[in-house]
Parts: structure tokens; C-alpha cells; sequence
């Protein structure tokens, strides 16, 4: 079974490589093998990637919630959008492209809106 390492384990990795620890410590220290080590750290090229943060005019997840419970209790986007906040388009792109109003998951639409933002981005015109 592969493992997953926390954020504190990856932190914890690039702080002891940083240290001048070598990926047999790391890896017994964090109970792993060398090779995740390496592969961890070379797909970065040894250095800490940044830290992501989320900008203030996105949806955070207790929003997404109240989206879900608003739903639930089969209030208009409008009527959502003013408990929020918001405006309405975005209670309405946020709905329509997290599988509509009947299927709306909170969590779900958080998971794909953290996916969606991560860089590099593929190009466009490689998809065609």
C-alpha cells in the first residue's frame, strides 16, 4: 500500500534535507524507504515548495457548507447569495459546476476547487 505523508512529515523532510541529512536517516526517521525520499525531493529539486495560500474573494469550505445547507432546505440562490453575502452568479457557477443543485457536495466541491488551482497548469493547446 502506498503511503501519504502530512504536511508535517513533507515539512519535516525538507527541513532534515536542508540540514544536510541524507535520505537513509530521513526516510528511518519518518519510517519510510530512501526511495519515496528521493522521488519526494527530486520532484521539487530539493527545495520546499511554497506554501499555498488561498486568496480572500474564493469560497472557503464553511461557505460551500451553508451553499449545501441552503440547498438543502431549497432556498433560491438569491436568498443564499444574501445570507453569504455573495453575489448570486457566483452562488450559481459554484452550484452548476459541482454537479448541480440536487447532487451539491460541500466537501466534494472544495476537494475539485483546490485541484483546479494548483500550478503548473497544462497548456491549453496540448490538450487539443
Amino acid at each position: 500500500m502506498r503511503r501519504t505523508f502530512t504536511a508535517e512529515e513533507k515539512a519535516s523532510v525538507f527541513e532534515l534535507w536542508k540540514n544536510g541529512t541524507g535520505f537513509s536517516e530521513i526516510a528511518n526517521i519518518l519510517g519510510s524507504k530512501p526511495g519515496t525520499i528521493f522521488t519526494m525531493l527530486r520532484d521539487t529539486g530539493g527545495i520546499k515548495p511554497h506554501e499555498r495560500k488561498r486568496a480572500v474573494a474564493h469560497l472557503t469550505l464553511s461557505e460551500r457548507e451553508e451553499i449545501r445547507a441552503g440547498l438543502s432546505a431549497k432556498m433560491s440562490i438569491r436568498a443564499i447569495a444574501t445570507a453569504l453575502n455573495r453575489s448570486p452568479s457566483t452562488i450559481s457557477r459554484e452550484v452548476q459546476r459541482n454537479r448541480g443543485r440536487r447532487y451539491y457536495k460541500a466537501v466534494d466541491a472544495n476537494n475539485r476547487a483546490n485541484r483546479m488551482a494548483k500550478r503548473p497548469k497544462p497548456c491549453l493547446l496540448d490538450q487539443n
